[in-house]
């Protein structure tokens, strides 16, 4: 009897995983192309300022390690100068960091520069919520250090996650001992209202942002 309850136990916590996951999928192709045409009017006004600021593309393509570690085209205003990393090469990111456009500062500082990751999320490469992508270089060093980290790509990759609400964006190897206890707590846990109390913080840490 203990053998079969447990069968069953197991089944059903499979079953309703998978139920979460279908639904997750639809939920965020919905809200993708909701919040893209909110976001349309704000990313027009971004696109008009990058290109009088500086030279070339208004978007930003940059590769990144997705779902099972599928690597796909991960999309961002350009925030940073065409040639930023010629001479750096694949570097963490810090709080003043002089790659920025003295006038797109605020909008790396709010996240706004993110926001076109939800065409992302409508081709099904992106989740609203998750672990955020890493790009292929950084990720092969930080598998050096926490073997662990391939866990987060047992699901997608997210605009926004746990990890971010709780720590901010990290900026070196060691910092991202916090924000992979976050990922793994978020996709050992998930469930909707981990995913709408996560929304609800990233809206707060936005006008916080705003505000400073």
């Amino acid at each position: 009897m203990i053998g079969v309850g447990g069968g069953v136990a197991m089944l059903l916590g499979q079953l309703a995983r998978r139920y979460f996951s279908t639904a997750k999928e639809v939920v965020d192709i919905l809200l993708g192309v909701l919040f893209g045409i909110l976001a349309l009017p704000l990313l027009l006004v971004c696109a008009v300022l990058i290109k009088l600021s500086s030279k070339g593309p208004v978007l930003f393509r940059q590769t990144r390690v997705g779902l099972r570690g599928a690597p796909f085209r991960m999309i961002k205003l350009r925030t940073m100068y065409v040639d930023a990393e010629d001479r750096s090469g694949a570097v963490w990111a810090s709080k003043n960091d002089p790659r920025v456009i003295p006038v797109c500062r605020w909008m790396r500082r709010s996240h706004v520069d993110e926001l076109p990751q939800l065409w992302n999320i409508i081709r099904g490469e992106m989740s609203i919520v998750g672990p955020r992508p890493e790009r292929p270089e950084i990720m092969a060093e930080l598998e050096n250090h926490y073997p662990e980290v391939r866990k987060r790509l047992e699901v997608k990759p997210g605009l926004t996650g746990l990890a971010q609400v709780r720590n901010g964006y990290d900026s070196s190897i060691e910092a991202f001992r916090h924000k992979l206890a976050s990922d793994l707590e978020y996709i050992e846990r998930r469930r909707w209202a981990m995913e709408f109390s996560i929304l609800a913080r990233t809206v707060l840490k936005l006008n916080d942002s705003q505000a400073c």
